[in-house]
């Protein structure tokens, strides 16, 4: 019986320790793609800009080759049809100005042009930063954010934006044109006036993988210890 029981132990155990091991192995290989790809974001935010995707490249975009991506386009912004999603920086809480930018050939792209306070929220506290006439704008391009933030969702009816998300923007200011999928985070460039403060985009990627790596295997290590330990215990005991 002692016999039995200690063949059913190891029938039960080992496909436990196998799969402790391989959600190891898992978080191992999950950490060398999150490393990768901290490398190529980190190459994209430095490298020099490139042109803003075009209309005809939009289908193509793909949030992991893509998005960080230094861009640079050319417009006027539609200041009238701003605007402000619910942010929180380094320098406090406050709004992200939200303006779409018309290109000569029709297109739109929405562009955050960056921080204000709440004090700041009017366009009327701010007219110098309200720029007319054509306009170039370098920054990185960033994914559409749908629906708004955790246990928090976007109420166009009411103008309370809690996310960037390009479609529903796009059709509560009724843009009368084609409007890309992404947005643009512009970059730290001065504006007259002070306002809004661009160049506060914040880069960070979760990398907790080594540790989830280090927790699976010390547990099929015990459990494989704890094992053996039952098992020659039982053994000595025939």
């Amino acid at each position: 019986m002692r016999r039995r029981s200690r063949l059913l132990l190891l029938v039960l155990s080992l496909p436990l320790v196998c799969g402790l091991l391989a959600l190891g192995i898992w978080q191992v290989e999950r950490r060398a793609w999150k490393l990768d790809l901290i490398e190529r974001v980190d190459a994209r935010v430095h490298a020099p800009a490139v042109p803003a995707p075009t209309r005809a490249e939009w289908p193509a975009i793909d949030k992991t080759a893509d998005e960080y991506r230094r861009v640079q386009l050319t417009g006027t912004f539609l200041n009238d049809r701003e605007t402000l999603v619910q942010a929180v920086t380094d320098l406090g809480g406050g709004f992200w100005v939200v303006t779409p930018l018309r290109a000569t050939d029709g297109s739109i792209t929405l562009v955050n042009r960056g921080f204000v306070p709440g004090d700041r929220r009017d366009p009327a506290s701010r007219p110098e930063g309200q720029l007319d006439g054509e306009q170039t704008v370098e920054g990185l391009l960033r994914m559409s954010e749908p629906g708004g933030r955790f246990l928090r969702a976007n109420e166009p009816a009411a103008d309370r934006w809690y996310s960037r998300d390009v479609a529903a923007i796009a059709a509560a200011r009724d843009l009368d044109g084609p409007v890309a999928p992404y947005f643009v985070d512009a970059g730290a460039e001065a504006v007259p006036g002070g306002y809004p403060v661009g160049g506060l985009t914040v880069i960070r990627f979760n990398n907790n993988h080594l540790v989830y790596a280090l927790t699976w295997f010390a547990l099929a290590l015990m459990l494989a210890a704890a094992v053996v330990f039952v098992w020659r215990h039982d053994r000595n005991r025939d």
